[in-house]
């Protein structure tokens, strides 16, 4: 008996590219997760850098990729209050939950963790598609001449 008996093969079409939702979702996820590794570097007491891959070319004009850190804006802040406040941003712009209402109180850096998850999870079960659809909706209005 062979390795591959036990195995069920199946014919599938693999799609090219991702519904315009699914990709939306998978684009602010990233962002989250992100977030949340922000939100735990300062819950250790460490620093966080994110890094990126970049093609340079140097004096011959050989290219070659180097990783380089990218620049990460934290969407958690201390209000005046003294209490911590999350905004979730797709693009540049702020994610509105209800009517006007755009922070998130989280308290302190493990509850952010707690929200994170909680954003997480509704992300990718879509409650937040008609929100991210609005935005992409005002963004593409402004390039409409």
């Amino acid at each position: 008996m062979g390795a591959l008996d036990n195995l069920k093969f199946a014919t599938v079409k693999r799609s090219a590219t991702l519904s315009p939702v699914v990709a939306r979702r998978n684009k602010l996820l990233k962002k989250l997760f992100e977030q949340e590794a922000i939100a735990q570097a300062v819950l250790n007491g460490t620093p966080y850098a994110a890094t990126k891959l970049k093609t340079v070319k140097d004096l011959d004009g050989n290219s070659r990729v180097v990783e380089v850190n990218k620049r990460v804006r934290n969407w958690s802040y201390t209000g005046d209050d003294g209490k911590l406040y999350l905004v979730v941003r797709y693009g540049n712009k702020m994610i509105e939950f209800a009517k006007g209402k755009q922070a998130i109180e989280v308290g302190d850096t493990a509850g952010l963790l707690k929200t994170l998850a909680i954003i997480k999870t509704a992300v990718s079960e879509g409650e937040l598609d008609t929100q991210i659809s609005n935005l992409v909706g005002a963004v593409r209005e402004g390039f409409a001449k």
